[in-house]
């Protein structure tokens, strides 16, 4: 429900906004913009600023745009929400290695070196052996793995060779 002096108010309004329209330059379209903002942050702001943001619509471009910058001028700012903080990224867990995943070079250790062919190499971690031997076929080097029973029989069977590494 509007009150006399609201009405008043947005009577006074509308003739400003009438006055704008016709005004020839924009010293006279800057001075009743400042009686626009006068009025918007008068006792009766919200209506004002209702009402402006109604009568915009239908005008000029100029007319418009100045109205704008008095509504601009007069709105609270929204406040953006603060960013949440960032999420600590979790410590790396040590993951417990597979034993059975595949294996690189860099994770074997040389434990016997044989100039005629044979090599053998431990895992690194765990309990894995490897032997590499020259394929008569195609004389290219073959790894493969050891089986628990055929590491013991070759460490039988290579005891006083002089081919073992130190600390292997």
């Amino acid at each position: 429900m509007e009150t006399a002096s609201s009405a008043t108010t947005l009577g006074a309004v509308d003739a400003l906004v009438v006055q704008m329209r016709a005004a020839d330059d924009d010293d006279a379209r800057e001075q009743i913009a400042a009686q626009l903002l006068e009025h918007a942050r008068g006792p009766h702001s919200a209506a004002v600023r209702q009402h402006l943001d109604e009568v915009r619509r239908g005008e000029l471009l100029e007319v418009q745009w100045a109205i704008e910058e008095v509504l601009d001028a007069v709105t609270p700012k929204k406040v953006p929400p603060p960013e949440p903080e960032p999420e600590p990224e979790p410590e790396a867990e040590a993951e417990a290695e597979d034993p059975n995943r595949p294996l690189t070079a860099s994770d074997l250790n040389l434990v016997y070196d044989d100039p005629r062919g044979l090599m053998l190499h431990k895992s690194k971690t765990g309990e894995r052996w490897f032997a590499t031997q020259v394929d008569p076929r195609t004389q290219s080097p073959q790894t493969f793995e050891l089986h628990p029973q055929e590491v013991t029989q070759l460490k039988q069977q290579l005891a006083g060779s002089p081919y073992w590494l130190l600390g292997g």
